[in-house]
């Protein structure tokens, strides 16, 4: 039986749906919390709740309680922890928040993982981490350039994943995810956003001249390099998914503008802070350890996004 945590989430709906199409059980725990809609989630989670080999559970990472109770009812075997207070911006201002979701909450994960003998952790992490490294982002640089509440606090459950995984041998990946997009995508994020106003006719808000750089990465592939880590348990790893090829956010409006038929208004706006320049993965290391590689182009998934938008987003307020 896997554990999903944050499993109505944008990646933790298609990994729940995911899994349970290869035959697993999954119990899956969502807070369902207000950074955005929670409707949009119990959306997400709707088809797999049809399945009657997953159990949703509404429960905060973060009560020790409720999640021991989980743990005690069901045969845990390993876990898969997506839940955490996502948003680099939002994290300024509530970075107290984000290190208890993120920081006390994965401990208190990896605390019942030790006390229930899970067989594996796979914690997903954020390419926010590199910071103002220099690209292309490898596992083997050092982590010295963190400029975000968020990345601080996922770089902080890394650190902890390491202390659990070498002090009490739960075999542990840390995946390092590079800017996921696709449908079911989080509101608050670039693709998502642009999408929802340029289709309205809306203004969006471009920074830095859109000079920007990120390195897309498809949900599809996303949970596919979820999939092989769970194949292939490690003592302890830090692993890069991304699609190693970084894309201007003034290539990806044009990309949208494509797709809806439709010219963007744009507002230009300086950088946000903790915003970097640019993220670039070096995926040697997922490519060698798991096997995994990107398969879905910018210009691929950006179809495929707005396809999924116009037929069930386009008309909602």
């Amino acid at each position: 039986m896997i554990l999903v945590t944050g499993c109505a989430g944008f990646i933790g709906s298609h990994l729940t749906e995911r899994l349970l199409a290869n035959g697993h059980e999954v119990i899956g725990v969502d807070d369902f919390n207000d950074y955005y809609d929670p409707a949009i989630k119990r959306e997400n989670i709707s088809q797999a709740l049809k399945d009657e080999r997953f159990t949703l559970i509404e429960a905060d990472i973060r009560d020790k309680k409720e999640m021991k109770k989980i743990f005690e009812e069901y045969n845990v075997e390993k876990i898969v922890h997506l839940a955490a207070r996502a948003g680099v911006r939002a994290s300024f201002e509530q970075a107290e928040l984000y290190f208890d979701v993120n920081v006390l909450g994965t401990l208190n994960l990896l605390a019942l993982a030790k006390a229930h003998n899970v067989e594996q952790f796979v914690f997903t992490s954020s390419s926010s981490v590199y910071g103002l490294n220099k690209p292309p982002f490898s596992e083997e640089q050092a982590i010295a350039n963190i400029i975000s509440p968020y990345a601080a606090s996922k770089r902080s459950a890394e650190l902890l994943c390491q202390v659990y995984a070498c002090n009490y041998a739960i075999p542990t990946t840390c995946l390092r995810l590079f800017t996921v997009y696709g449908p079911r995508g989080r509101p608050d994020m670039a693709v998502y956003k642009f999408t929802d106003k340029i289709a309205k006719g809306l203004a969006i808000e471009r920074y830095g001249k859109g000079n920007m750089q990120r390195d897309f990465t498809y949900v599809d592939d996303i949970v596919e390099g979820i999939m092989l880590a769970l194949e292939r348990p490690l003592d302890f790893e830090i692993i890069n998914l991304g699609n190693s090829r970084p894309v201007q956010l003034n290539k990806l409006i044009e990309l949208i503008e494509q797709n809806l038929g439709k010219k963007a208004k744009i507002i230009e706006k300086p950088v946000p802070k903790g915003d970097v320049p640019i993220t670039y993965a070096d995926i040697s290391k997922a490519k060698r350890l798991l096997g995994w590689e990107p398969k879905v182009s910018i210009e691929e998934g950006i179809k495929q996004f707005i396809e999924w938008y116009k037929k069930n987003r386009q008309d909602q307020k």
